[in-house]
């Protein structure tokens, strides 16, 4: 016989309960609803992924094979497979989508006194994307290629804690740097871009909006130094140097200075060739800064590991 909270109802007390069903409300979630409420689809699609059930049918007979414990995980309706399909299609996506960045926002208090580099005190976000395939008998949607679907996933990691402050999906046919056009820039905040994000267009909104980015520098990418600053070499830093953009288009796209600093890492032995727009840290710590970036492909890993999508 079953004694007290499974694990399950103890994991999901600590969800706002009383915000979800204000925000449902505000969507009309369970207007006509006699049984199978928003509350129940939320806790059914948790349980699925904490039960890593690989579909609608294996999530109905997770259930099945023990219904006396559904009242017990909070969970009031009886799941089958057609109610919760139904549900999926039926219900408006934002009601889950702003109880989401509720909770991304009640997590990422709980890191807001951390550093990820003790050198600076900023916010430090990195942005990338993956691309996430997808079944297109069941998303015919998703067309990425003649016989392959695929979402694009964008998403800006607060690197207090790796968690995600803003997420976009879109098609997987979207060039990974148009997510830029969408992105709202915190003042003062540090960008941390791979190579695939350098269009100095997009990028001056950055200096335009008084925050920062570091990136890298492509090969190709055609500059003048306008002053060369005094490196200690001994701690991999090969060159500082202040810059200005030479190429017809760049030039007009990014009218401002910029700062190259080239660096090699003493373990890998690899030299890389950052950009930024920031003239006052050290170059070892904008060394450092654009190591932090790896934590988002470190995200984007744990998904695909983790989560059934």
């Amino acid at each position: 016989m079953h004694i007290g909270k499974t694990i399950f109802a103890q994991l999901t007390a600590y969800l706002p309960i009383r915000r979800f069903h204000t925000i449902v409300k505000r969507y009309a979630g369970d207007r006509k609803v006699r049984k199978f409420s928003c509350l129940d689809q939320l806790l059914t699609l948790i349980f699925a992924q904490l039960a890593a059930c690989e579909s609608l049918r294996d999530i109905e007979a997770c259930f099945a094979a023990a219904p006396t414990l559904r009242y017990h995980l909070g969970i009031r309706s009886r799941i089958c497979k057609s109610t919760l399909a139904d549900a999926n299609e039926a219900r408006d996506a934002r009601i889950f989508e702003e109880f989401a960045n509720l909770l991304i926002a009640q997590a990422r208090q709980l890191y807001k006194n951390e550093q990820p580099i003790p050198e600076l005190d900023a916010v430090v976000y990195a942005f990338d994307s993956t691309t996430i395939s997808l079944c297109l008998d069941l998303f015919p949607w998703a067309k990425f290629r003649r016989r392959k679907g695929a979402i694009k996933l964008h998403t800006l990691i607060d690197l207090r804690g790796n968690i995600p402050s803003f997420v976009l999906i879109s098609e997987g046919k979207t060039h990974d740097v148009k997510a830029l056009d969408v992105l709202l820039i915190e003042p003062g905040a540090f960008y941390l871009l791979d190579k695939g994000y350098l269009d100095f267009k997009r990028l001056y909104r950055f200096q335009q909006a008084a925050a920062f980015f570091v990136t890298r520098l492509k090969d190709n990418t055609r500059y003048r130094v306008v002053q060369p600053r005094a490196v200690d070499k001994t701690t991999g830093v090969l060159c500082d140097q202040i810059i200005v953009l030479t190429g017809v288009r760049s030039s007009r796209d990014y009218p401002e200075r910029l700062r190259r600093v080239k660096y090699r890492d003493e373990k890998t032995g690899i030299v890389y060739e950052f950009l930024t727009n920031n003239f006052l840290l050290s170059p070892e710590v904008i060394a450092q800064l654009y190591k932090q970036r790896w934590q988002v492909e470190l995200f984007f890993k744990w998904i695909k590991q983790h989560l059934r999508i």
